[in-house]
């Protein structure tokens, strides 16, 4: 079964009986949109090493550094004469698989298709070279069938994608419980129902699934439609501080055009800035940017309490990556990945100290 199939083909296998079997077989948010969308370039702006720079990201708040960047022009401010095209993506595999192909340069990602595209390719493919956003991710669920944690046994759960980061975060959890669940088809103690972002809150409704482990704004997506925060991910990390949005670029696009990588890095680094000293305005921006995505900007009881829940930070937060790839492994998604030289923080680096910010640590994981 393609898993590339229309939205509103999506929209009515929500509302039938069949919709669990359906979503299960079918690896839903492997599709992507490329919008088209190219920034407007200044008359007369120095031109970098390339034409343009195409970077992917989702239409999630976790992903907002992205989303506020192009919408506020702060990338292009950066870029000067050089174009930046965008793209958007449900998931993470699908993103890799652009990124890969050369249809992106540069993406916003979660760590486990990062970690999985990276050692897929014997470490040639990728080098996540920053971070972007910490939280963000939550168990909501129904409230008239699971009532605590131990409930959730013998329900059905939704994630976003085979292998994604919050598909890899609930096997690990569930297996935390004592619970045996097979990664590849979602079933046993509890069923992992794979499912797009943006079916899930119709999947819910229709009460295909009882739950969904799924990133902001889809959370709070669920709670507005009558859902309970069952758990807040960031609880189960040390000083709940966990990466869940990474920047990743092309191995050959970074050696070719440095100077592209680093003007994104300061868009991005500025755009993090701004966020964090005008967070009003920003979710604001981002709820703009969604409304110009999806058609439909998200209503103050989901977009308020999404944006509370991520924070924006430069900071890959890399000695958390080693236990998410473990969580993989653990999962039975992954082989025990070698991860040497994942990293290549010298290009942020540079930047942070231009702006007379230390550094951050690539926690032994870096080139070199």
């Amino acid at each position: 079964m393609s898993a590339a199939r229309p939205l509103t083909t999506l929209r009515a296998l929500a509302a039938t009986a069949a919709l669990p079997l359906l979503l299960t077989a079918c690896g839903y948010g492997s599709t992507s949109t490329d919008d088209g969308k190219k920034t407007e370039v200044a008359a007369g702006a120095r031109k970098l090493s390339a034409d343009e720079v195409k970077i992917g990201y989702f239409p999630n708040l976790t992903h907002a550094t992205a989303l506020v960047g192009v919408q506020e022009g702060l990338f292009q401010k950066e870029l000067g004469g050089t174009a930046l095209k965008t793209a958007t993506f449900n998931a993470g595999p699908s993103e890799i698989e652009a990124l890969n192909a050369g249809s992106i340069d540069i993406g916003w990602i979660g760590p486990s298709p990062a970690i999985n595209g990276y050692t897929k390719s014997n470490g040639k493919s990728l080098r996540i070279i920053g971070g972007s956003a910490s939280g963000g991710v939550k168990l909501v669920v129904d409230p008239r069938k699971i009532k605590s944690l131990k409930d959730v046994r013998g329900k059905r759960i939704a994630t976003p994608q085979l292998g994604n980061t919050q598909d890899v975060a609930f096997l690990n959890w569930a297996a935390e419980q004592g619970w045996k669940v097979d990664a590849q088809s979602g079933k046993g103690d509890v069923t992992v129902v794979r499912t797009d972002n943006k079916i899930t809150p119709d999947a819910y409704k229709s009460g295909a699934v009882d739950g969904a482990w799924v990133p902001e704004p889809t959370a709070s997506k669920l709670v507005a439609e009558g859902a309970k925060v069952l758990l807040d991910e960031s609880s189960l990390w040390p000083g709940k501080k966990f990466v869940i949005t990474n920047i990743v670029v092309r191995q050959s696009f970074l050696k070719e055009h440095p100077d592209v990588v680093e003007a994104v890095l300061r868009g991005s680094v500025k755009t993090n800035e701004w966020i964090n000293a005008h967070p009003d305005q920003a979710k604001a921006s981002a709820n703009t940017a969604l409304k110009e995505l999806s058609g439909k900007a998200l209503p103050a009881d989901v977009i308020d309490p999404a944006w509370k829940s991520v924070t924006f930070l430069d900071d890959p937060l890399a000695s958390t990556l080693g236990n998410e790839a473990d969580h993989a492994v653990k999962a039975g998604l992954l082989d025990k990945p070698g991860l040497k030289g994942i990293y290549d923080l010298a290009p942020l680096n540079k930047v942070l100290e231009a702006e007379g910010r230390g550094g951050v640590d690539d926690a032994g994981l870096g080139v070199g």
